[in-house]
């Protein structure tokens, strides 16, 4: 594994190459509210540490947050976006959020925006679970607005093929390495049968073992068990490693969008190289973490420190 100074290092030569990173600073709260982080991280780690898979959900809310309107925590104002498709039903962790927000503002009133706890909480989960860690730029404010219309246009679905992900990913200002080592944040969490059930059916590059594993939980019929769970990552479902990628080299990727990744195109050589080199992984995903945390913050006098997450002031 690389050391924790390099991959700081690494991390933080990424964020000052971001245009956000100029507005948005590690040490933001150091005077305001010196014990934020210690807070958020507390909560973070009891909450995963209770229910692993909470992990997984606080890191996709991140995700789904700022691929929707920049990193704004507008995915947690109710309604909204959490009624988009790729979210009803399926988002959660927002209880969790609540009560870190309440914690927080019990120490440093109306000070830490829920659009930086959010992007704490997903660092954390990460750690929790075993991952990487990494510096997470602070200074984001709370957008007002939230947007149905722009959480389902612009989040990836899972059947998406592999020239969509890279355009997808590059219109956040993402590059196709960034694209590749963020799916393997599909090492922790669970998707729903309805997301993979064409796949395991239908397709041809999957294991056939593997497909027919799954199919005992996801019955082939459209509206029969359709939210039944599978694990993500069904070698190391509650770890943070690169176990993503080498399912991929044995075609055990769960959903369409994963095993494009590893199908012959463009970017078989950055999952061989993920799946043989768990430190790469690891220094990949931490730097695309601060890129993908630096989309279109809203910073100064912008938007507002809401009271509540899931509701504007």
């Amino acid at each position: 594994m690389a050391s924790s100074s390099s991959l700081c290092l690494m991390v933080l030569v990424a964020a000052m190459a971001s245009p956000a990173s100029a507005q948005l600073s590690a040490t933001f709260y150091d005077t305001s509210c010196p014990s934020a982080l210690s807070t958020i991280r507390s909560a973070v780690t009891a909450a995963v540490n209770s229910e692993p898979r909470m992990g997984a959900s606080l890191l996709r809310l991140h995700f789904h947050d700022c691929f929707v309107q920049g990193c704004d925590a507008s995915v947690l104002l109710a309604g909204n976006e959490q009624n988009a498709i790729p979210n009803a039903g399926s988002l959660r962790g927002f209880s969790v959020i609540d009560s870190i927000k309440t914690q927080v503002e019990a120490v440093c009133s109306q000070t830490v925006s829920c659009a930086d706890i959010l992007a704490v909480a997903a660092r954390d989960s990460v750690v929790a679970l075993g991952g990487p860690s990494w510096t997470v730029l602070l200074g984001r404010r709370d957008s007002t607005t939230a947007s149905e219309a722009l959480a389902n246009s612009d989040l990836p679905p899972p059947s998406s093929d592999l020239a969509s992900l890279i355009g997808n990913f590059s219109n956040k200002g993402l590059d196709v390495t960034d694209m590749v080592a963020l799916s393997g944040a599909h090492t922790i969490g669970q998707s729903q049968c309805k997301n993979f059930r064409d796949r395991i059916y239908n397709e041809t590059n999957i294991d056939s073992n593997f497909a027919t594993a799954l199919q005992a939980n996801c019955p082939r019929a459209t509206g029969t068990g359709d939210g039944n769970l599978t694990p993500l990552d069904t070698t190391t479902p509650n770890a943070f490693d690169n176990a993503y990628y080498t399912n991929l080299l044995s075609n055990q990727g769960l959903l369409h969008s994963d095993q494009v990744l590893f199908n012959g195109g463009s970017t078989d050589n950055t999952v061989m190289n993920f799946a043989s080199n768990p430190a790469a992984f690891s220094s990949a995903f931490a730097t695309a973490m601060v890129k993908m945390g630096n989309i279109s913050p809203l910073t100064g006098t912008q938007g507002q420190i809401r009271l509540s997450c899931s509701k504007v002031n």
